[in-house]
C-alpha cells in the first residue's frame, strides 16, 4: 500500500503542477477601455489635497458637477467665498481669453487672470493653458461681493496649487 500511495501522491503532484500554467484569457468582443491621458485623466475634486485645501482656506470637500461639457468641482466656505475648479477638454486658453484681465505665467503654464477690478464685485478667475485644446479655470467669488483683490489672491493661490498637476 505504501508504494501505491506514493505513486498516487506523485501523480497528483504532477497533475497539480500542470494546473499552475496560465491559460489564455477568454476572447472578448468588447474593446479594452482606452486609458485616459492628459487633462481627461484628472478629476477636478482630486486636484486639491487636504494640505492644499487648508492652504486655500477650504475646510470641506468639494462637490463634483458638470458645466456644459466640462468637469468641475465646487467648494463653499459659507459666509466667506466660493471656489470652482473647471477642467475643459475642448476649450483652449486662447478661446477663453476675453474681456478685461492680464497675462500671467503660473509655474510652467501660460495663464490669464480674468477680472474687472473697476467693478469691485469680489470675483476673479485664473485660466490656465492645459494643452492644445484644453484649459483649467479657477473661479473665486467672495460672499460679500467685495474685495476683488482678495478674490484674485485666492484664485492665484489655488492656480499655483493645481498647476503642477496639469499636463
Amino acid at each position: 500500500m505504501g508504494r501505491r500511495f506514493t505513486g498516487l501522491v506523485l501523480a497528483a503532484g504532477l497533475l497539480l503542477a500542470g494546473c499552475g500554467a496560465q491559460a489564455a484569457p477568454p476572447a472578448s468582443d468588447s474593446p479594452s477601455p482606452v486609458p485616459r491621458a492628459g487633462l481627461a485623466a484628472l478629476a477636478p475634486c482630486d486636484l486639491l489635497t487636504s494640505v492644499d485645501r487648508s492652504t486655500a482656506g477650504l475646510t470641506s470637500l468639494g462637490k463634483a458637477k458638470t458645466i456644459g461639457t466640462a468637469r468641475a468641482c465646487d467648494w463653499t466656505e459659507t459666509g466667506l467665498f466660493g471656489l470652482t475648479i473647471t477642467l475643459d477638454d475642448t476649450t483652449s486658453l486662447a478661446d477663453l481669453r476675453t474681456g478685461k484681465g492680464k497675462q500671467l505665467t503660473v509655474g510652467r503654464h501660460q495663464a490669464f487672470e480674468a477680472v474687472d477690478r473697476s467693478a469691485g464685485d469680489g470675483t476673479c478667475a485664473v485660466l490656465l493653458d492645459a494643452g492644445r485644446s484644453a484649459s483649467a479655470q479657477v473661479d473665486v467669488s467672495n460672499a460679500n461681493f467685495r474685495d476683488t483683490d482678495l478674490a484674485c489672491r485666492r484664485a492665484e493661490t489655488v492656480a499655483q496649487l493645481i498647476e503642477p498637476k496639469l499636463p
